[in-house]
This record gives structure tokens, sequence and C-alpha cells, in this order.
């Protein structure tokens, strides 16, 4: 997108320079009419001059013609020159409001990572405190386990001696 930018600047610095050149050349033509009108009433006071009436009007004519086909050419010159540089601005704004979305998007997502992790950080915590009850519930667990085991092999030493007793009796 910098480089659309560049090119339409190149481009606008481009069309600045043509109409620079153009009213250049509107002054000197105008110069060159003023100077053509002088001699034109030096040659009306002159006989000397070898130019006729006529010549003089039909370069006069031709010089106002070329005159108006610049001034057409200006005014082409400074309606391309707006479309450019409304274009160019479009683009900007375009570019501007992009950068927004995407540092508002930025900033959201941003936020959202914040939340997952303070997410992630309890719930890290709560496996801990899990983790912890789990290890006092088995140690619990294995201690009556045991205690299980023992009396199941009370009860059967018990047994085993009732059983002994009865076959005495």
């Amino acid at each position: 997108m910098e480089v659309a930018f560049s090119e339409m600047r190149n481009e606008l610095q481009s069309r600045d320079a043509l109409w620079r050149k153009i009213q250049l050349e509107c002054q000197q033509l105008h110069a060159e009419l003023l100077k053509i009108r002088e001699y034109k009433d030096m040659q009306e006071t002159q006989t000397k001059h070898q130019l006729s009436y006529a010549q003089l009007t039909e370069q006069l004519e031709n010089r106002t013609a070329e005159l108006l086909l610049l001034a057409q050419s200006e005014e082409h010159q400074r309606e391309e020159l707006k479309k450019i540089r409304n274009h160019v601005y479009q683009e900007e704004q375009s570019h501007r409001s992009e950068q927004e979305r995407m540092k508002t998007e930025i900033s959201d997502l941003t936020e959202e990572l914040h939340q997952k992790e303070i997410t992630i950080a309890t719930i890290m915590e709560k496996a801990g405190l899990l983790e912890r009850q789990l290890k006092m519930e088995l140690e619990l667990k294995d201690k009556l386990l045991v205690k299980q085991q023992m009396l199941d092999f009370q009860y059967k030493v018990i047994k085993s001696e009732n059983t002994h007793l009865k076959g005495m009796l």
C-alpha cells in the first residue's frame, strides 16, 4: 500500500511539474503575444517592415489558438490532478481506517489473551488444590486399606481359632 501511495505521490509531482511547465509556456506565449502586438503596432507606423498585417493577424490567431489549446490542456491537467488527489486522499483514509480496525482487533485479542491467562492460572491453582486433596484422600484410603487388611487378617485368625476350638469341643 505504501508503494501505491508513493507511486501516486510521484504521479502528482509529475503532473505538478507538467502543470508548472504549461503555466510557464502560457506566460511565454502571453509575452510573445504582447511582443507581436507591439510589433504589429510598429509595423503599422513603419513601412519598412516585410510582414504584412494579414501575416501578423494569422500569427496572432495561431498563437491565440495555441493559447486556447494550452488553456484547455491546463484545465484537463487540473481535473486529472484533482482526481488523483481525491484518490490518494481516499486511499489514505482507507489505510487509516484499516489501521484503526487492526489496532482495535489487536487490543481485543490482547485482552482476550489476558483473560485466558487469568483463567489458566486459576485452573492451575484449583488443580493444585485438588491434587493435594487427592493425595490426602489416597493416603487416608491407604491407611484404611491397611487397617482393613489387618482386620481381615485378625478376623481370619479368630475364625481359624474358633474353628479349631469347635473342633476340640
